[in-house]
């Protein structure tokens, strides 16, 4: 009695006078320090789960370090309300801070159990014991929240009387119900709804509410899954006790109970991390961009911090039919043991939106089956790999820029097997290039001979391009190339860069194709759309950022290039049932091959490279890679095909578009066809030449059926290919054909030059 009136006398002054004078209470474990405590304590925002959506709004991955997602109290069915509340605190609403029955009772218990401190906790007292855990930053904390004495007890009720004051019953009930931990790594009752029953907290029936109301007393120990017999006796207890409050009746009760708690539970899980994502190497590639972006925080601590706990909605670019069919096409060419590495990015032009990523190492730490969690098909500031050589499709920069100088697409270079040129052949920014002095000595693989812009590209002629370099000088494609997300470090500004001896990835050369797609406007790749914080708030929206770089014009000049790849040259047996255009992509060792290929509404880099287990760079040929022995390696024979199929697989949804004729006017040396003016007037006549890039002549009048005045042909003929600013001359139509000899009447009409 003596212990009990001083534990009644520690309550009534933490009642009278709950923030003083608790120095002077004669408990041994009471300590000096409590005088020193703030007088409230600040309830800091819980962690709750981030999700990462596609672009159509599915989850595809969950970061968290506790599992949570918290609801209002208004989202729990009222059976959970019920079940806590009965068995936790059934008088909650109708006492303060403290329970004095329930204190007394176990104080008793304890007394005459030894002393342990165990049960007569109100619910607001549990909340500040799981507010302090959760807050706790050192192990001293930790110890602190969790110590089993009079001391923690006293603490406790001192801030539970200061949140009783600020805060109602209810906000008090929906904390606890977030930050209860219900066991096999479900935070809060939503969380455990979901785990355990793959439904919503609003959704609980009053078995299931019963099940995770008996839960938070030893989450362990109770966990259904772990230990189910133990599981289904507590949630009895808890049944039993509703029966006792007449929230249900007897009868009910023991039906309830005869359901065996295994065939209740529909376990969901929940995905954390990357690992388990439908696009892992895209969702790893959002958190590394992610964490470069101060709105997150000041540091990367900070930022990992709100990423993984700040409950944040990231909707990101991701298109999940793009994602498969280029995992598919991946997989189905290279092997995730085989001793290369396969990868395919695809960036929609206009936007720069990252619509997949895949590679055929599958994201994991098990060598021997090929994991990895390298990101190959990404920058290494987001994916820690150095990239691959990209071979000719770097080519594409000294075209643009040729077309861009004004060098007619007619230009005619004759390009031997091999060919020497002196390091001052080639023109810098700062003037001619100084190298070592040996120069470079570029030789064909794909034939020699003569070649115009459009040959030497389709055919992707070193030499050819050489000498096209030595034209434009290196100043201005490197620029462009920059422009176009590809920088050249300087020590790889060489001649002979053009052959793409700088390491990139798919995703960087997959964008700056696309700024040909677009008309010549570059796009920054765009993985994250807007981030949400936890209330739905936005934190922050990422609008696309684009540059024109060049000129429309010049851009439709290369598309009507390199779309001869497709329809004639390298990549002709790629075509799909859209317009495309593309570049191979080989490198002189045969360590890496590439396909760039795009529409007007989706560019994507395929890559295959020669690498094993321990990061060491290998010869593509004479390997097996995807089943198929290699003895040749090239751009359109191996990437081609992983371009080619996951491009086929997703066709469908893409909208038919052509690329826009290069217009002549604009371009010299486009080679278009002529059209056909017959019956025009000469002034119509005129401006269809001359809208198709060509300069327009009057040839004067030629006998003909045609009505008098108007064109009766043209010369070159009708469907003629010329090039941009060639000269066609249209003759004018007498109206009249004279008699054949030895015959009365009109003949048939005769066409002058050209014939019509």
């Amino acid at each position: 009695m003596a212990a009990v009136a001083v534990v009644m006398g520690v309550l009534t002054a933490c009642l009278a006078i709950p923030f003083a004078g608790l120095a002077g209470v004669a408990a041994k474990d009471v300590s000096q320090g409590m005088v020193n405590l703030p007088e409230s304590l600040e309830a800091k925002d819980l962690s709750q789960k981030t999700t990462i959506y596609d672009v159509n709004g599915n989850p595809i991955a969950s970061l968290y370090d506790q599992n949570r997602i918290n609801v209002p109290l208004t989202s729990i069915s009222r059976p959970m309300v019920k079940a806590i509340v009965a068995i936790e605190d059934y008088r909650f609403y109708d006492h303060g801070a403290l329970d004095l029955k329930g204190t007394l009772r176990a104080f008793i218990t304890n007394q005459a159990n030894g002393g342990a401190v165990q049960g007569g906790s109100s619910i607001t007292q549990q909340m500040v014991k799981q507010t302090l855990l959760y807050q706790a930053e050192t192990p001293e904390e930790k110890a602190a929240a969790t110590e089993e004495t009079y001391a923690r007890k006293i603490r406790e009720l001192r801030y539970a009387i200061a949140f009783e004051k600020n805060h109602t019953k209810d906000w008090i009930l929906e904390r606890y119900l977030n930050i209860a931990y219900f066991g096999d790594g479900a935070f809060g009752v939503q969380s455990a709804a979901r785990h355990f029953f793959s439904k919503n907290a609003k959704d609980l029936n009053l078995l299931e509410s019963a099940t995770l109301a008996g839960l938070v007393k030893n989450p362990v120990g109770y966990d259904p899954l772990d230990n189910p017999e133990r599981a289904e006796s507590r949630r009895n207890v808890v049944l039993d006790r509703l029966a006792q409050l007449n929230v249900m009746t007897e009868k009910k009760a023991e039906r309830l109970k005869k359901r065996p708690i295994g065939k209740t539970l529909d376990v969901e899980v929940a995905p954390n991390g990357c690992q388990q994502s439908r696009a892992p190497f895209f969702c790893d590639y959002v958190v590394n961009w992610l964490m470069k972006d101060p709105v997150l925080g000041d540091t990367p601590k900070e930022r990992e911090r709100t990423l993984k706990n700040g409950g944040l909605q990231i909707h990101t670019t991701v298109d999940l039919d793009m994602q498969k069919a280029a995992d598919d096409s991946v997989s189905s060419h290279v092997f995730p043991t085989d001793q290369a590495i396969g990868g395919l990015a695809m960036v929609e032009p206009g936007t720069g939106d990252v619509r997949a990523l895949a590679q055929s190492r599958p994201m994991g730490k098990d060598k021997a089956a090929g994991q990895t969690y390298l990101n190959y098909v990404v920058p290494k500031a987001y994916g820690d790999a150095n990239g691959f050589q990209a071979g000719s499709t770097f080519k594409a920069f000294v075209l643009a820029s040729a077309i861009n100088q004004g060098i007619p697409l007619s230009t005619s270079i004759n390009a031997p097997q091999t060919m020497h040129f002196d390091d001052s052949d080639f023109e810098t920014c700062d003037g001619p290039y100084a190298g070592d002095g040996k120069g470079w000595d570029p030789q064909n693989s794909t034939g020699y001979g003569t070649y115009n812009l459009y040959s030497g590209t389709q055919n992707s002629v070193n030499t050819f391009f050489a000498q096209l370099e030595t034209r434009t000088g290196m100043c201005e494609p490197l620029e462009l190339a920059k422009a176009m997300g590809v920088d050249v470090p300087p020590a790889q500004q060489v001649p002979s860069w053009i052959l793409g001896v700088s390491d990139v990835d798919p995703l960087t050369m997959a964008q700056a194709y696309a700024t040909f797609a677009a008309r010549g406007l570059h796009c920054d790749p765009r993985p994250v759309t807007q981030v949400l914080d936890s209330s739905g708030n936005t934190l922050k929206d990422f609008p696309s950022t684009c540059e024109q770089v060049m000129p429309g014009a010049t851009a439709d000049a290369v598309n009507d290039i390199l779309r001869g790849v497709m329809e004639g040259g390298f990549g002709s047996a790629l075509q799909i049932d859209k317009p495309s255009a593309g570049k191979t992509g080989t490198t002189n060792d045969g360590r890496s091959v590439w396909f760039v290929g795009y529409t007007p509404k989706l560019a994507a880099a395929a890559m295959i490279a020669g690498a094993n287990g321990e990061g060491q760079w290998l010869e593509l040929e004479g390997q097996t890679i995807g089943g198929q022995y290699i003895y040749s390696a090239s751009g359109s024979g191996f990437a081609g095909p992983v371009w080619g199929d996951a491009m086929a697989a997703i066709s469908a949804k893409l909208p038919y578009e052509n690329f826009q004729s290069p217009a002549g006017d604009e371009i010299a040396g486009v080679l278009t066809t002529v059209p056909d003016v017959t019956g025009l007037s000469p002034e119509d006549a005129t401006a269809q030449i001359q809208a198709a890039g060509f300069t327009a002549a009057d040839g004067g009048q030629v006998n003909s059926t045609t009505e008098a005045g108007l064109v009766a042909s043209t010369s070159p003929e009708v469907g003629t290919q010329l090039s941009s600013g060639d000269t066609v001359t249209y003759y004018t139509s007498t109206g009249y054909v004279p008699p054949s000899k030895g015959g009365k009447g009109k003949g048939k009409g005769r066409g002058g030059k050209g014939r019509g």
